[in-house]
């Protein structure tokens, strides 16, 4: 049998990168799986995802900072799929710029999306595992900047701290009800994500053509590579499994040992 057969699992920000990797990896192990983004690719995803893996897979629209969207999402879930079991909170958006040029803008919506997001699905998401009686999972996507704050991204380092924030206080209540909350701090994956990031870091940093600066970073990582979304996927999995049932309130850096704490 496999691991997450008959389980429901909703990922967020599963169009593409880490979080479509995460869905792809519930739905080989046997989940029904709702992918879920704020564009229409995630259905699109979703209807690949059935027909390479012949499971159940659905994917919904949802703008994770809208209260009532997320409340749709969870019963959209429920009437397709079932009661939600593990719910991966990892939609998330990034920009880059000095400080002068940072505008509150950028700074409201990298913290809506990043932090309130974060937590809109995992009060969802519990209520609803609370009223069905399930010892769920909430895994949260944090980063390597909820270790240390890098240069030009002060709104980003402050959501994924909060991230942690969030993490640890609804694990502490969740507790005893046997709802786990865990995290994870992804470093430099290879995604859309990161391309972005090596453009736009690289022309502030200084003059560098796309690919050198992501290239000098990963010749400090002590793995000397990038990672990839399976890499983070087989992180995921492992704390929705059972074998994580007395883990709650960490979070564990996904990085090839970028930072070790």
């Amino acid at each position: 049998m496999k691991r997450f057969e008959g389980k429901v699992v909703v990922v967020t920000g599963a169009s593409r990168g880490i979080g479509l990797g995460i869905a792809e990896r519930f739905a080989r192990e046997g989940a029904k799986v709702c992918l879920s983004a704020n564009e229409r690719a995630v259905v699109d995803a979703a209807a690949r995802l059935r027909d390479s893996d012949g499971g159940h897979a659905i994917g919904i629209e949802v703008d994770v900072t809208d209260k009532a969207q997320v409340k749709d999402l969870y019963a959209q879930v429920a009437a397709k799929l079932g009661e939600v079991d593990v719910s991966v909170q990892n939609a998330g958006v990034i920009t880059i710029a000095k400080l002068q040029d940072l505008t509150e803008a950028e700074w409201d919506r990298v913290l809506a999306v990043n932090t309130k997001g974060v937590f809109l699905c995992c009060q969802e998401a519990a209520t609803r595992m609370l009223a069905a009686g399930k010892a769920g999972r909430l895994i949260n996507t944090a980063s390597g900047q909820a270790r240390q704050g890098f240069v030009y991204t002060p709104h980003y380092a402050a959501s994924k701290f909060g991230v942690l924030g969030v993490t640890q206080s609804l694990a502490k209540e969740l507790a005893p009800t046997g709802i786990t909350v865990n995290a994870f701090c992804p470093g430099i994956i290879e995604t859309d994500m990161w391309a972005y990031n090596d453009e736009a870091w690289g022309k502030l940093l200084g003059d560098y053509q796309p690919g050198e600066l992501m290239a000098e970073w990963v010749a400090d990582i002590p793995m000397r590579r990038a990672g990839n979304s399976e890499d983070v996927a087989g992180l995921v999995t492992f704390l929705a499994s059972d074998d994580a049932a007395y883990i709650t309130g960490q979070t564990i850096n996904v990085d090839g040992g970028m930072f070790m704490s």
